[in-house]
């Protein structure tokens, strides 16, 4: 059976996280309901690379669906597009190797998290407005202890009976651009609601309330207080699933850009100095 493999924009405010579930809406019954209506297929599979959580984002999901059809990719992408709400997009649609698992065969992970540093009429479902002045260089600081092999008990909402909760983060990187604070936490594989804790945590160092002393000891010791302090949903977004031999992003860019709240000169309107002509009344 052909395998395909789908890169996935969506915004999930929506939506019960990715992974379908009953009596709720989620990203991945919409596109299995697409499938079936674009195709008139109703046995097929797919995959997703994660799950998300209700009220996330994804800038790239990735996705693998197993579907038996002699549809041109392209003309299948383009169907797919017309059957879904607008708040989800297929970017990509291209034949893979039968093999190709989105999951399994994932070597990374890399999120992205907006703070707004003001109020804002615009794009409040995909920030998180921070009230509270924060210190850039403190959370910088802040952002360093999670990079490496960490113990993200604390960080987790999963079972570490069941789960180690041990990961190998990469990178954590911050970005001021106007008035957000861009966060991008990179990965081999992330816990239940991990980074959104991270985020929070980030954060409340930057308002001078953690201690570098108090963070290392979450990961030392089991605490609530992450938990107590994660982030919302509404600024997280899955930017990107990385493959063996892919190149990572380098630079960190907004979803949506909100220009600085400092003092404007405003433009102000020409004022005339002399007064208009008269029409010609043979003219008019």
């Amino acid at each position: 059976m052909p395998r395909f493999r789908l890169h996935i924009e969506y915004q999930g405010t929506r939506y019960s996280g990715w992974q379908i579930q009953k009596n709720a809406r989620t990203v991945q019954g919409e596109i299995q309901a697409a499938v079936a209506r674009a195709t008139g297929i109703t046995e097929f599979e797919l995959y997703g690379a994660g799950r998300t959580d209700a009220g996330v984002h994804a800038l790239c999901q990735v996705a693998h669906l197993d579907l038996n059809t002699s549809l041109d990719p392209e003309v299948l992408r383009l169907r797919l597009n017309d059957e879904f709400p607008s708040d989800i997009h297929v970017l990509a649609l291209e034949p893979t190797h039968p093999r190709f698992h989105a999951r399994h065969h994932a070597v990374a992970r890399s999120y992205l998290y907006q703070i707004s540093r003001r109020r804002t009429a615009f794009g409040k479902k995909m920030l998180w407005w921070v009230k509270e002045d924060l210190d850039l260089e403190r959370m910088r600081r802040t952002a360093s202890l999670f990079v490496g092999m960490k113990n993200c008990q604390s960080f987790s909402a999963d079972d570490p009976e069941e789960k180690s909760t041990k990961v190998l983060i990469d990178r954590v990187q911050l970005r001021e651009c106007g008035d957000l604070i861009l966060i991008r936490v990179e990965g081999s594989h992330f816990l239940w609601k991990m980074v959104r804790r991270i985020v929070g945590v980030i954060a409340e160092a930057g308002k001078g309330k953690l201690s570098p002393e108090t963070i290392d000891r979450f990961f030392r010791v089991k605490s609530d207080e992450p938990a107590r302090l994660a982030a919302p949903a509404s600024g997280l977004f899955l930017e990107r699933v990385y493959y063996e031999g892919e190149a990572k992003l380098e630079t960190l860019e907004p979803v949506i850009n909100i220009s600085s709240s400092g003092p404007r000169k405003w433009l102000q309107p020409k004022i005339l100095t002399q007064r208009p002509r008269r029409s010609d009344p043979k003219t008019r």
